[in-house]
């Protein structure tokens, strides 16, 4: 409260002013990345298994889907926003009986895992922004066929009650 009160006696207020800003966007920028692997992960009831993810064109052809399932799901469980967990990552890579085997994946280091999971990342986010569009648009076609039910309930109420006046009238 005091720093926001009296920011404006700083020689250097604008470079102090960008590093929060910054630091704020980062902060947002992780907020929006926990909430779409949250969104991903929710989708599914076992997400190690059946956890699809849409590459669209560009697949690449070192990482199996597999391979990408569990990073995404073991970066969901252990969290985003740890400090290292890429190299928990690598650990649990290494560990997974799964990929006994699979010396690619084995022989990852932590900054390979890094950028292969922000690539899932925006993969991840460009795939929910898609659903989001597609609910949005089909609220709008539910909110028009409404709306035009809506009338014709109202024309044939006013056609009814016409026909009744009409009655009324002859009587």
């Amino acid at each position: 409260a005091v720093f926001w009160e009296r920011c404006n006696e700083l020689q250097d207020i604008e470079r102090i002013m960008a590093q929060i800003e910054r630091g704020e966007a980062r902060i947002q920028r992780r907020i929006s990345i926990k909430k779409a692997l949250d969104a991903k992960i929710a989708r599914y009831k076992a997400p190690f298994h059946q956890l699809r993810i849409q590459y669209g064109t560009n697949k690449g052809k070192n990482y199996t889907e597999e391979e990408d399932r569990f990073l995404i799901c073991m970066l969901h469980k252990m969290g985003f926003d740890k400090e290292n967990v890429y190299e928990e990552l690598r650990q649990c890579v290494r560990n997974a009986p799964q990929f006994r085997f699979d010396w690619f994946i084995k022989s990852r280091t932590a900054m390979e895992f890094q950028r292969r999971c922000n690539t899932l990342i925006s993969l991840i986010e460009k795939e929910n922004m898609e659903i989001e569009e597609k609910e949005r648009a089909e609220k709008k076609k539910r909110g028009a066929k409404v709306t035009a039910s809506q009338k014709r309930k109202a024309d044939l109420a006013a056609e009814n009650s016409g026909k009744k006046d009409a009655k009324k009238v002859k009587s």
